[in-house]
């Protein structure tokens, strides 16, 4: 059978599911790490619960995937994840949802790992979002989730120095309020959850910018002024109301 043959045979195969993006509808991205955990404790010897080494590197991957020929709007990354805001007019490879989660999965999987010098694997998901509120409190969950985990985190790691063993930890922080769970992280190392960085409780986030710039001529001599963009680094993000606003003006800019 000749190869033309063959490939019409067979393509069908990989392609009779693919499903597109529709026109109009608001794509994210999150790249969830895969055995982060083991990652980070066990081949790493990262400071628990946050270490700011690895916050780098997931920074830098997430810089890496804006630059990586998608266009992002908004990169935001926690923990062991990372969320992408694609711009709603991107249609690179016809917005199929295989070949986005697969590349950029890739794409975040390649650069983290050459970074920390470890192999480190995400795996993707797309969420296909109607409306900007839609995508506003998309990132408003991601940044409560950040605050919640980091207070369990904070939290586990104290009664594990402590003298507690994991099961135990995990199970004195079972049933435990938001209060209770304040309470004790003062009442065993006086920490004020509070006063912890920002960016351990509300993730980092990534957004274009842009800048004036000058320039000269080389035919007439003349000073020209233009713009450029990059990438400016936040990791004192708001919180709750104030965060919405400042994903609505990513969003409208």
């Amino acid at each position: 059978m000749k190869f033309t043959e063959l490939d019409q045979k067979l393509r069908v195969f990989e392609t009779a599911h693919d499903l597109c993006v529709l026109p109009g509808l608001y794509m994210v991205a999150r790249l969830d790490g895969r055995n982060f955990t083991r990652l980070t404790k066990e081949t790493l010897d990262l400071e628990a619960p946050f270490d700011s080494g690895f916050r780098d590197a997931m920074v830098a991957t997430v810089q890496h995937l804006m630059n990586c020929g998608f266009r992002v709007m908004y990169g935001y990354t926690q923990s062991d994840e990372i969320s992408l805001l694609l711009h709603p007019e991107e249609q690179t490879f016809a917005r199929k949802l295989r070949k986005l989660n697969s590349l950029l999965a890739a794409e975040a999987s390649a650069k983290l790992s050459l970074i920390l010098g470890s192999m480190a694997v995400f795996d993707g998901r797309i969420s296909q979002l109607p409306t900007v509120d839609l995508v506003v409190d998309y990132f408003r969950w991601r940044q409560e989730d950040a605050h919640r985990n980091a207070l369990n985190a904070h939290c586990y790691w104290m009664l594990r120095k402590s003298g507690d063993s994991a099961s135990m930890a995990t199970q004195k922080l079972e049933g435990l309020s938001v209060g209770d769970k304040n309470e004790l992280l003062f009442q065993l190392g006086q920490i004020n959850f509070n006063d912890l960085p920002h960016w351990q409780k509300r993730g980092v986030g990534c957004a274009w910018q842009s800048y004036p710039t000058a320039g000269i001529n080389p035919m007439s001599g003349e000073v020209s002024q233009g713009t450029r963009t990059k990438i400016s680094i936040e990791v004192n993000l708001p919180m709750k109301e104030d965060y919405r606003e400042f994903v609505l003006n990513l969003m409208t800019r």
